[in-house]
């Protein structure tokens, strides 16, 4: 049963920040995963260890962790054999528990987690021709309520932590079986992570676009994305890493100097009226200030272009007078933009259909014409609820006995097959 309350949060004031301690293991071991080198390089010095030693074990323990995926000290073949028990006694590496995984027909792969408190939360994995990326989650639920957005109708629970946010990204490259296959046997003060490289991967993006607003739990986000992309750590370029906002415009600067991802935008709307309905945040951060957060955010280029998210809504934000009021802010703050056409995705109870296959061609065209990409997104994962919008964990929607019977059947099934 979980053990924390929901997180009340009044009214479109923005969450304030309020330090919670990752929930201690019954058996007093300290869980590493989420931590950078530095962090535990002290807990390795306040276990006992000197400073040399807690130092180069730091490093080994690091890359066993990051580079390898490794989940067992005694799995770490070049720290000695009477160090590993000290270790495992001590330490734990951990990953999300997995309560349900699905596959979808066109392979998009769902995810359902649950934290050592015992609460839920979704990740999903898209593949494609050239890519694989990975939709992550940064909070259980959501604060924000935009009415298109299924997690927009859960309570926010709370923030996840730094080793919450990362465990999604390491128990997919599990799933996935993408760790690096080479050896570290010899590991010394100065490593070669050359001889430890990837034989190519499915997993090659990373978007900040699951559950929940992550510039509302900014540290974290900041903390996991800083392992993500250490070259010592998952070593994923910082340039296949997106963050999507719904416009926390106080956070987006920072956003820009401390982590330095590329931005997306959850827009949606061209006008105050129907943004203030459908993302109620545009009553505290409107349209206008929000682009030109936008135009100021650091690093943003043609190059790098940001990524506006605009899902169609039939009669509600689609016509083509809204294609054309869209391009001219966009010309109008001079932004290096693309726009993400979203076919509305139905969830039972939503209050909005998706817009016609003719509409959102016709919009997308419009945009086209002036100069701006704007690629029309497919719906993918649709029959297992993972498509955008979509994600409200299952633990509202099924009980436990039956997904306790689900995966009976499913056992049963493949021992009949064998």
């Amino acid at each position: 049963m979980a053990d924390t309350t929901l997180m009340s949060i009044p009214g479109q004031v923005d969450p304030v920040p309020v330090a919670r301690d990752i929930t201690p293991r019954a058996d007093g071991r300290i869980d590493l995963i989420g931590l950078p080198k530095d962090r535990i390089r002290e807990l390795f010095a306040e276990a006992g260890l000197d400073a040399k030693q807690a130092k180069l074990r730091a490093k080994q323990v690091f890359h066993w962790l990051y580079h390898r995926g490794v989940t067992d000290f005694a799995a770490m073949t070049d720290i000695a054999k009477t160090m590993r028990p000290w270790l495992a006694e001590r330490f734990y590496i951990g990953r999300p528990d997995v309560v349900e995984a699905q596959h979808s027909t066109d392979g998009t792969r769902k995810w359902l987690l649950r934290t050592s408190d015992g609460h839920e939360f979704e990740m999903v994995f898209i593949p494609d021709a050239d890519r694989g990326t990975l939709c992550v989650s940064s909070q259980v639920g959501c604060t924000l309520n935009c009415r298109f957005c299924h997690t927009g109708t859960m309570k926010l629970v709370r923030n996840l932590t730094p080793g919450e946010i990362v465990g999604q990204v390491m128990l997919a490259r599990d799933s996935l079986g993408e760790w690096p296959k080479g050896s570290m046997a010899g590991l010394d003060e100065v490593e070669d992570s050359a001889e430890y490289t990837s034989d190519g991967r499915l997993l090659t993006n990373i978007v900040m676009m699951g559950m929940g607003e992550p510039l509302y739990n900014f540290d974290n986000v900041k903390g996991a994305l800083k392992l993500v992309m250490d070259g010592d750590g998952l070593a994923l370029s910082k340039r296949r890493i997106t963050l999507s906002t719904s416009g926390v415009v106080p956070a987006m600067a920072r956003c820009g100097e401390e982590i330095g991802v590329n931005l997306a935008v959850s827009l949606h709307a061209v006008t105050k009226e129907i943004r203030d309905e459908i993302v109620p945040l545009n009553k505290k951060y409107g349209i206008e200030e929000l682009l030109q957060a936008c135009a100021d955010y650091p690093g943003a280029s043609n190059a790098r272009r940001i990524t506006f998210e605009y899902v169609m809504l039939k009669d509600k934000n689609d016509s083509d007078e809204h294609a054309h009021e869209l391009v001219r802010l966009l010309k109008q703050y001079d932004l290096p933009a693309k726009v993400n056409l979203i076919p509305f995705n139905p969830w039972p109870g939503a209050a909005y259909e998706c817009s016609t296959p003719e509409r959102v061609k016709r919009f997308s065209e419009i945009v086209f014409e002036h100069g701006i990409s704007a690629p029309v997104r497919t719906p993918r994962g649709r029959d297992i609820d993972a498509a955008c919008g979509q994600l409200k964990t299952a633990a509202e929607k099924k009980s436990r006995a039956q997904r306790d019977r689900e995966a009976a059947a499913a056992e049963a099934t493949e021992a009949a097959a064998g």
